[in-house]
């Protein structure tokens, strides 16, 4: 498994906005983003390991564009640029941090981009057009339209394929674009959502360190061992729980594993043959509770008689206020209760329930019956 990490953006230092003072109004020669690329190139290599270290969160775009008085697409041309050259890393919802430069392998997670799909795309226009080194390409505006991709996220993908040597600019402003070189692959097949490699990855786990029946960690210790958001992992288990190949079950019973990855059969563990998946098993919780309610209504209320409040009936029954809000808006549904807003408000009985027995859904929770045992009377 690849060595990633996961900043935490309240420990990151910030790099001072005053490091890059010297570059206002700063003599220079040809474009303003390729001399602020070699300056900021330049400073990197100066104080790497110095003043600066791995991991340092550098300027805000908006700092650098204030400073500078240059555009913020200016700013995210230049830290793209950067990136490119391995000297920075970004990631959404922390900023563009200061990479390690003499360790490559370690890196952040981070989903794959508009602009690397763009970049696929175009190599792939290439081929499928026959381009040859040397020969001209179309405008951004052109290959834009023919990708089905936004102008500027276009252009920043030409930007990087210049990076990497495949094209090369000219000086005409319609037709500036040049095939450099056309030995090239395209890896567009290979370029999965930061899902996807989570999922590849949690796989591997299952299949390297667990066994039928085993319980995985919670979703807080799977975050941290695979550097992302418990919102990933939640989403990642849920596919694998499409597949197959685990199986939530409601409170302290947690997620099991019900299939190794790399085996084509499931292979059901006890547990797994008697216990309904999760959602069905929160659906029965529900229904259950609302026919608690209604037992509770026909026994101790009668017509426009007020309940107690959502907070007390979930004392009285041991439950989550959101599951009593939940069986009161169903039974509201039904016509049973009616809510009224104000000092005097609350929820009240609108109609009696005639039975407490109907629609109870039984019809999922199913027990293999070589599990059961069975007695005569």
């Amino acid at each position: 498994m690849e060595s990633y990490i996961l900043p935490d953006k309240n420990k990151l230092r910030h790099i001072p906005i005053s490091e890059f003072a010297d570059l206002i109004n700063a003599d220079y020669d040809g474009a303003i983003t390729d001399f602020l690329v070699n300056e900021i190139e330049k400073w990197i290599f100066e104080n790497f390991d110095k003043t600066i270290k791995p991991n340092d969160l550098m300027p805000s775009k908006q700092l650098m564009s204030d400073l500078l008085d240059i555009s913020v697409g200016t700013v995210q041309n230049i830290y793209r640029k950067l990136e490119n050259k391995g000297l920075l890393y970004s990631k959404q919802c922390i900023g563009t941090l200061i990479a390690d430069i003499h360790n490559k392998s370690i890196n952040m997670r981070k989903s794959f981009s508009k602009r690397d799909l763009a970049v696929e795309l175009i190599k792939k226009f290439i081929k499928k057009n026959k381009f040859k080194k040397n020969m001209l390409l179309p405008s951004v505006r052109a290959i834009s339209k023919y990708i089905g991709m936004p102008v500027n996220t276009t252009n920043n993908a030409m930007e990087n394929l210049v990076e990497l040597g495949i094209i090369e600019k000219t000086a005409n402003k319609d037709l500036c674009w040049v095939l450099k070189n056309d030995k090239f692959e395209i890896n567009i097949e290979d370029k999965n959502s930061l899902i996807t490699n989570v999922i590849k990855d949690l796989k591997k786990y299952i299949k390297g360190s667990m066994h039928i029946g085993d319980k995985l960690p919670t979703h807080k210790e799977l975050a941290e061992m695979f550097k992302v958001g418990v919102k990933t992992i939640h989403s990642a288990i849920e596919i694998l729980t499409n597949d197959g190949i685990v199986l939530p079950k409601r409170g302290r019973y947690g997620t099991c594993v019900v299939k190794i990855p790399s085996e084509s059969n499931l292979q059901p563990t006890i547990e797994s043959a008697i216990f309904a998946k999760s959602k069905f098993t929160a659906k029965y919780h529900y229904d259950y509770i609302q026919r608690a309610i209604e037992n509770l209504i026909i026994e101790n209320y009668s017509v426009n008689s007020k309940l107690p409040s959502i907070v007390e009936l979930s004392k009285m029954m041991d439950v989550s206020p959101n599951t009593i809000r939940k069986a009161f808006s169903m039974l509201a549904k039904e016509g049973y209760l009616t809510s009224v807003r104000g000092k005097y408000g609350g929820t009240f009985v609108k109609k009696l329930p005639q039975s407490s027995n109907k629609g109870v859904p039984f019809e999922w929770v199913a027990v293999n019956p070589k599990y059961a045992d069975f007695c005569d009377n």
